[in-house]
């Protein structure tokens, strides 16, 4: 590595630095703690027209449109990904469904062969016509970002005016369309909506989804997430088991969640406890940006382009020693719980979710 960390082959595309000895193994990719990285995660867009109060600011400023990444770009970071074991991609933003090529996206990536394609949205801007059509597109499952049940708070927490039922028919068509199981996430702050979590739990049996909780992170751009307003997954378990009898599942072991399910009617609960029990051990994730800027852990600041090398017709082997040297750097584990951890600069908008 150079002395600023940055990989090699960037500063010298004809030269590419030799890949670590475990990274090197034919079609795979991995860290340097022996985690092999198979989950995609991209960002198409960083717009979006919620300015929810844990992530955005209302003065946002957006990456110039000149700097995002082309469809083919993405296509090809997704190509090539796959190439070195990648068999999961989730499609954040911002708002994906803002992003104007999506259809087009979608019906690229769909025959690539990936046995998981995901949706992340804030689920304001889904016909039920558009569900259907990802679906025979290729799309396999949505997850929904909604973190209140009550009218009145959903406009306070996410600074706009779209009504909530109109994500909650956007759950429903979604969920009909077949783009199962349908995941809905709710960021839980201490003093904003925690009183919600048996809401939240009934919600799930009553629209039979996946409804998951997760605990606030230090992503917010106006800088207020502090500890104190943290609630843990086991004190919403805690406040859920009052009302509902829940069962663990058996959870992959890379899964971000700890799921449950109900001893009676369908849906299921889960908590994602990024705080509280992170789950960094198992973590095979790796995010990119509507910018091409790869991110090998999300509360990390470490972070390379790969644009320079798409817009320098660098090839496809020059693109994979790029994921070897920068996952390469993925931490072992975020750090929340020491004193010296430092937050990320950038908001979950930004990176991507």
């Amino acid at each position: 590595m150079h002395p600023l960390n940055i990989p090699l082959h960037i500063l010298n595309t004809d030269k590419p630095a030799p890949a670590p000895a475990h990274a090197t193994q034919e079609g795979k990719l991995f860290d340097a703690h022996g985690r092999q990285i198979r989950d995609l995660r991209l960002s198409i867009t960083d717009r979006c027209n919620f300015r929810c109060v844990y992530c955005m600011e209302p003065d946002v400023k957006y990456i110039p449109k000149m700097q995002l990444l082309t469809l083919d770009e993405y296509v090809r970071v997704i190509k090539v990904a796959i190439s070195l074991g990648m068999n999961k991609l989730r499609i954040t933003g911002g708002e994906p469904t803002l992003y104007p090529h999506l259809d087009e996206l979608l019906e690229q990536v769909g025959k690539l062969g990936l046995k998981d394609i995901a949706l992340t949205t804030n689920g304001s801007n889904i016909k039920k016509q558009w569900a259907t059509r990802w679906k025979k597109l290729g799309l396999n499952r949505v997850t929904v970002s909604l973190d209140t049940l009550r009218p009145e708070r959903k406009d306070a927490i996410t600074r706009s005016k779209t009504s909530l039922n109109t994500v909650i028919e956007s759950i429903d068509a979604l969920r009909d369309a077949g783009l199962t199981p349908v995941k809905v996430n709710a960021v839980v702050i201490r003093g904003v909506n925690d009183d919600e979590a048996i809401d939240f739990a009934d919600f799930a049996q009553e629209h039979e989804i996946d409804m998951r909780m997760i605990e606030f992170m230090p992503l917010d751009a106006g800088k207020r997430w502090e500890k104190r307003h943290v609630v843990s997954a086991n004190e919403l378990l805690e406040r859920i088991k009052t009302k509902h009898d829940v069962i663990r599942e058996v959870d992959a072991k890379t899964s971000t969640s700890m799921n449950y399910r109900f001893t009676k009617g369908g849906g299921r609960i889960g908590f994602i406890a990024s705080v509280s029990e992170a789950f960094c051990g198992a973590c095979d994730r790796m995010r990119m940006m509507a910018d091409g800027t790869l991110r090998p852990c999300l509360f990390s600041d470490e972070e390379w382009s790969i644009r320079p090398l798409l817009r320098n017709s660098a090839s496809d082997d020059a693109l994979r020693q790029f994921f070897r040297d920068a996952l390469w750097q993925k931490s072992a584990g975020h750090g929340m719980d020491r004193d010296d951890f430092k937050r990320p600069e950038k908001t979950m908008s930004r990176i991507g979710g």
